[in-house]
Parts: structure tokens; C-alpha cells; sequence
């Protein structure tokens, strides 16, 4: 059975797998990786979930305030050898829940054309592309995604 547990980006599980993630992007994103990378900072997120089975730390996401009515979910990963479990799928409908509790009315996220498996997810979980936002504006290499609690 699978464990999500709400906690924050101080969780050490949140960061080893965070280094796994970061890792895996540098690979996919390729000469993009610093310009996305900047974005992704961990330190002070306030709003993160872990999936644990057995205690073994499996997948993460975070969220945080984007504006008055946004949360933005970020770090969203599953490691390699627990995909295809329905994980990131638990792990994001956990971070909608948490974002409705707290007063949000939408979620939105950016992830890079090269994350196929992410762009899948979000899809098969009533995520609606839309325009790209604040850094991303104009980034040709970037899907961003919103869906309304």
C-alpha cells in the first residue's frame, strides 16, 4: 500500500529524491537543463508530499503559491522502478486536494517537451495545455498546463 505523507522540502527523502529528478532532467533536457534549472530551487517549499511503500521513499511533488488563486506544482517524480503503479497519479491528486484546502481555485506547471511520461500524466489527469507563463513565455521547449479544483 502506498503512503503519501505531507511534509516539507527539509524531508531528506524529498531531497534524495529531488537529486534522482535532477539528474534524470539533465539527461532529457539536454543544453536546456541550466535555463530550466533555475526554476526548480527546493529550498523553503513550504507544501510537499512523499509516496512511501514499505518505508521506502518511491515519488514526490511539491506545491507552491504562484498568485492569489494559483498553487504551482513542481518536483513532480516517481523513481524509475516504481512507474506505472498509479503513484504520480496519487501524488498529484493529493497536491490538488491539499491546493483546494488551502484556498486555491487552479493548479498550473510547466514541464519541457522532451518529458513525455510527465506531458502523459498531466493529460490522462484533465490537465489543459495553456499559454506559457512567467519564465516560460516564449520558451518554445516548454508545455505549460492548468487544471480548475
Amino acid at each position: 500500500m502506498i503512503k503519501i505523507t505531507r511534509t516539507n522540502s527539509e524531508n531528506k527523502d524529498f531531497a534524495a529524491l529531488v537529486k534522482q529528478l535532477d539528474a534524470a532532467l539533465a539527461e532529457t533536457d539536454g543544453d536546456d537543463h541550466a535555463f530550466y534549472n533555475q526554476f526548480n530551487k527546493t529550498d523553503k517549499i513550504n507544501h510537499v508530499l512523499v509516496a512511501y511503500k514499505n518505508d521506502e521513499a518511491l515519488g514526490c511533488g511539491a506545491i507552491r503559491k504562484y498568485d492569489a488563486t494559483t498553487m504551482e506544482i513542481k518536483r513532480m517524480y516517481t523513481s524509475p522502478e516504481s512507474r506505472g503503479m498509479g503513484i504520480a497519479s496519487q501524488i498529484l491528486h493529493e497536491l490538488e486536494k491539499w491546493s483546494a484546502e488551502l484556498g486555491f481555485q487552479k493548479c498550473i506547471l510547466e514541464t519541457g517537451i522532451n518529458q513525455h511520461e510527465a506531458i502523459d500524466l498531466y493529460k490522462k489527469n484533465n490537465y489543459q495545455l495553456i499559454p506559457n507563463y512567467g519564465p516560460y513565455a516564449g520558451i518554445d521547449t516548454s508545455f505549460c498546463f492548468e487544471k480548475v479544483l
